[in-house]
């Protein structure tokens, strides 16, 4: 019963495989190696892009922050919902790798940014010369860090207001595929056919070890991304090794196969969790994440039992029992139905 974050599942065994694969004989270094060019391309198919450019990189953290310091200015601010995880969970790096950009939160229900806010947001930038910020990219979480997910038609409209004001819109796809899925949509759809300039094509909670790609659909951003890249130490020298595991994810649709395993799962726990009297749902689970709460006694029920999952406030051990604690519980590719339903009757008591 680990729900505890995608980020704690396994390395899926066919990507195992390709990196003992990818380990016999000699590679060019930095990305110039043939598998690497062979995954880029497939990338490119993937996103029915064909003038793409397409990079890796270990961590999400990374790809953002580099991709969003590639599409601002040092004296221009980053427009993002407040949960986004480049505002929360980077600790200052998009600021740190753009040499000085700020984040501009926009807020919105259900952990997305509406288009009124939005437009909000932009106007009241370049309003003091040049003593504010100037407006920069937008940067959307997809799916969103509380399991929402922007359908096409929210994506296409927040895009349509950034190019009113001819600005870029940067998409974090760190559960990229687990949100396509739910939409049912292609990777095309959901980036560059809705608007979306760049994304970070995420793989690290999806089953991979750890690599993402970064994709720019307008190809003039590649070399000074690949400077950022090299200068901010996220070139990797045997490269190939990212490359092997981005090859095994998407052969034979294996990325898209894990998604479907985790939303499943995920699924099932909501199904169960609303019927429950004691649950109490936050956001409507689109994903992989659920946010809800319980009692400090099912919390206790379900630690003393051995669940993994994150009590995001209070102290489970002390307090009233009946009182009611924020849960996060996220399913990966490889969350069995019997550990889904373990987890239910113990929630229930």
């Amino acid at each position: 019963m680990n729900f505890a974050s995608d980020n704690t599942g396994p390395v899926h065994p066919n990507v195992l495989r390709a990196l003992i694969e990818a380990n016999d004989g000699y590679a060019l270094p930095y990305g110039r190696d043939n598998l690497s060019e062979q995954v880029s391309q497939k990338v490119r198919d993937v996103f029915e892009a064909p003038n793409a450019s397409v990079f890796l990189v270990s961590v999400g953290t990374a790809a953002n922050s580099l991709i969003l310091a590639t599409l601002s200015n040092p004296w221009e601010t980053i427009f993002c919902h407040r949960y986004a995880h480049i505002h929360q969970d980077e600790c200052n790096a998009p600021e740190f790798y753009s040499g000085g950009s700020k984040l501009t939160v926009v807020d919105g229900p259900n952990a997305k940014m509406t288009t009124e806010n939005l437009r909000l947001a932009i106007l009241a930038e370049e309003t003091r010369g040049v003593h504010g910020p100037q407006r920069g990219p937008v940067s959307l979480t997809q799916a969103t860090e509380r399991g929402t997910i922007y359908d096409l038609s929210e994506i296409k409209a927040i895009s349509a207001i950034a190019k009113e004001f001819g600005l870029q819109i940067h998409m974090d796809g760190a559960r990229f595929a687990n949100a396509m899925q739910t939409l049912g949509c292609t990777a095309a759809e959901m980036t560059w056919k809705a608007g979306i300039d760049a994304v970070t094509f995420g793989g690290t909670k999806n089953g991979l070890m750890a690599v993402e790609a970064v994709i720019f659909f307008d190809s003039k951003h590649a070399k000074e991304f690949e400077l950022r890249r090299k200068r901010g130490a996220h070139l990797f020298s045997k490269h190939r090794f990212l490359a092997a595991q981005m090859q095994a994810y998407l052969k034979n649709g294996l990325w898209v196969e894990m998604a479907l395993k985790a939303n499943h799962a995920c699924a099932q726990l909501a199904h169960g969790m609303k019927k429950i009297p004691n649950v109490q749902l936050d956001f409507e689970p689109r994903a992989n994440m659920i946010f809800a709460h319980w009692t400090r006694a099912a919390h206790q029920r379900l630690h003393a039992a051995g669940a993994l999952y994150e009590v995001r406030a209070g102290d489970h051990t002390n307090g009233p029992l009946d009182e009611f604690l924020p849960a996060r519980v996220v399913t990966d590719w490889s969350a069995s139905a019997e550990s889904v339903e373990q987890f239910l009757n113990i929630l229930q008591g």
